[in-house]
């Protein structure tokens, strides 16, 4: 019985802990022309701004706001 219980909180734990991967990573831009906005690489890959996801490739989204004179994550 103890077996069994030990079992299922280790495959309960790894599950759990896997559903937090999928949670997006997210920074604050701002840039002299917008307001502060909401960045986050989504479980895809994709860019996503304030919950929309743009379809571009979150590192040539961020890359490219670089370039164009945004702050983000500072």
């Amino acid at each position: 019985m103890n077996r069994f219980l030990f079992l299922s909180l280790l495959i309960g734990l790894l599950v759990g802990s896997c559903k937090k991967d999928d949670s997006p990573s997210c920074t604050t831009c701002s840039s002299d022309i917008t307001a502060n906005f909401e960045l986050c690489q989504e479980a895809n890959g994709n860019a996503s701004v304030n919950g929309e996801d743009t379809g571009t490739d979150y590192e040539l989204y961020f890359d490219n706001l670089i370039a164009a004179g945004a702050n983000c994550g500072n």
